[in-house]
């Protein structure tokens, strides 16, 4: 695995669904955007100022409340942007100040360091991943050897598929996932990985996908 050597990745497992959250910025400036804040945003505010890191951003890979709860509290402390996919259903949508809802591609710099929005619906009609060079933050869009729950208000198996076959398995083999969960054999894997082992990335079709994969009879 390699990663660009000014960029800042750190992934930390929190709260009772087991879900990781990540640091991600520049070595230069020490600049952080913190994914998915929730649970033990103490922990995260201590972990940040220990490294010397300046949150300068939140990242959301989704509204979903085990990836929000803790909003409100980091921002009490840290009056910074807040960025969500425009396309995230209104159950999900944060009540929260400085939210951005951004578009598909949208580019956000940390630092130096630039990351891609690219949307992946299908989990939530808001789900986005973050892309820099090989290195994907995927929240509940795919998990290692698993992907998100489509049985959910806003959820969609048909735009699930879409995402995953259209979008994440478009990328180079080489980029590693970082998913929204600790819900497989590793933390992380790089998506040749996952198309080798992931049952969900290896149907023939979208009606194969749906039926084997989601138990959807036709």
């Amino acid at each position: 695995m390699t990663k660009g050597k000014n960029l800042i990745l750190e992934q930390m497992g929190n709260g009772p669904m087991d879900n990781f959250q990540y640091f991600l910025g520049d070595h230069r400036t020490n600049e952080i955007a913190v994914t998915d804040p929730a649970w033990d945003i103490d922990y995260l505010r201590s972990q940040a100022k220990k490294k010397g890191y300046k949150i300068s951003a939140i990242f959301l890979t989704h509204g979903h409340h085990d990836h929000t709860n803790g909003l409100d509290n980091l921002l009490s402390t840290h009056d910074v942007p807040v960025y969500i996919s425009k396309n995230e259903h209104p159950l999900y949508m944060p009540k929260c100040k400085n939210l951005t809802q951004i578009e598909n591609h949208t580019k956000l710099k940390i630092g130096g360091i630039e990351f891609q929005c690219l949307f992946t619906p299908g989990h939530s009609p808001g789900c986005q991943v973050f892309l820099h060079g090989n290195t994907l933050i995927s929240g509940d869009t795919l998990f290692i050897d698993g992907c998100g729950r489509c049985d959910l208000p806003g959820s969609s198996p048909k735009d699930m598929y879409n995402s995953l076959y259209n979008v994440i398995m478009q990328l180079p083999d080489p980029t590693v996932i970082y998913p929204g969960h600790d819900y497989g054999p590793t933390p992380f894997a790089t998506v040749k990985e996952q198309k080798e082992t992931n049952p969900y990335l290896q149907c023939s079709s979208l009606e194969e996908f749906l039926q084997e994969r989601m138990g959807i009879s036709f």
